[in-house]
């Protein structure tokens, strides 16, 4: 008979589920109860499992995580061609000294490259400034104003005599490159190039170019005292005197050339700040950023 307590007890013995005969004791299970208490128990054990294996894996994923500061920069986002060519071209103009975009037949001595130059470099540049278009027009107009105004009386007058003083103006003119543009600037390790400035007013422009006649770059990027420039035009009219005529052999003469000579490389400087701008085919486009006279 059945309890009203939900509890099946058997007045006889009879075999349980395992083969083993169980009676009316207290310590005797239902198989039917036994079977819930072993799903109850699977259960929680499969629920505890799954708890341990999720805070395992938590543990073992903190570990795992890379130190952000051990993370490898991220690969900066590319940027469009149109957008990095019109901020290139802003910041042409914005950059206070530029390079041409090639090298100047006329001025060879405007940069085309940061620099610095070698040795080598400063010698070739001294040939080709010696030899440019400013240098040789420079001496055919001195000698043709010195023969009419008959200075240098001692070359006579005629094809002679032009051919005299044209010939004395471009050996101290490229005397003056010797010193000013090769040998100095070497053992200086000064740049002799013309640095164009690419902003500014005519006054800020032309201020750059004659502040260059007392101001030089260095090779290591720097600015210090023009010494190939002032002394280079100096050693020049000084060693003049030794094919000039007797006439101009004196300090007196020699300082007023040598004035001369640095009157005009001023004015020298402020046509080659504004060359670029004058002929567009050099077309400022490269930019040296953080370069100094």
């Amino acid at each position: 008979m059945i309890a009203r307590g939900g509890c099946k007890r058997l007045s006889k013995k009879r075999k349980t589920g395992n083969g083993k005969k169980c009676g009316n004791q207290a310590g005797c299970v239902h198989p039917i109860t036994r079977a819930k208490f072993f799903f109850m128990s699977m259960r929680n054990q499969i629920l505890m499992a799954m708890a341990v294996a999720f805070f395992v894996s938590q543990a073992a994923m903190a570990q795992q995580k890379p130190d952000r500061a051990d993370l490898p920069d991220a690969p900066a986002p590319k940027q469009d061609q149109n957008g990095s060519a019109q901020q290139q071209q802003k910041n042409v103009w914005q950059t206070p000294f530029g390079l041409i975009a090639r090298k100047s037949y006329f001025f060879p001595d405007l940069a085309s490259s940061p620099g610095p130059l070698t040795s080598a470099e400063k010698f070739k540049l001294f040939l080709s400034t010696s030899t440019a278009p400013p240098q040789i027009l420079a001496s055919a107009a001195s000698a043709g104003i010195s023969e009419a105004r008959g200075t240098l009386a001692g070359y006579g007058q005629g094809g002679e005599g032009y051919g005299k003083r044209f010939g004395s103006s471009m050996a101290s003119g490229a005397t003056s490159h010797f010193f000013g543009t090769f040998l100095l600037p070497a053992l200086l390790r000064d740049d002799p190039r013309f640095f164009v400035k690419l902003n500014g007013g005519f006054g800020a422009r032309a201020g750059h170019a004659l502040r260059r006649v007392l101001a030089i770059r260095t090779d290591a990027g720097g600015e210090t005292f023009n010494w190939p420039g002032t002394l280079g035009p100096l050693l020049a009219e000084g060693l003049a005197n030794v094919y000039l005529p007797q006439s101009e052999r004196t300090a007196g003469k020699t300082f007023e050339r040598y004035g001369i000579r640095i009157g005009f490389g001023a004015a020298n400087n402020l046509l080659k700040e504004y060359w670029p701008t004058i002929f567009k085919s050099l077309r400022i486009a490269k930019v040296a950023p953080g370069l100094r006279p």
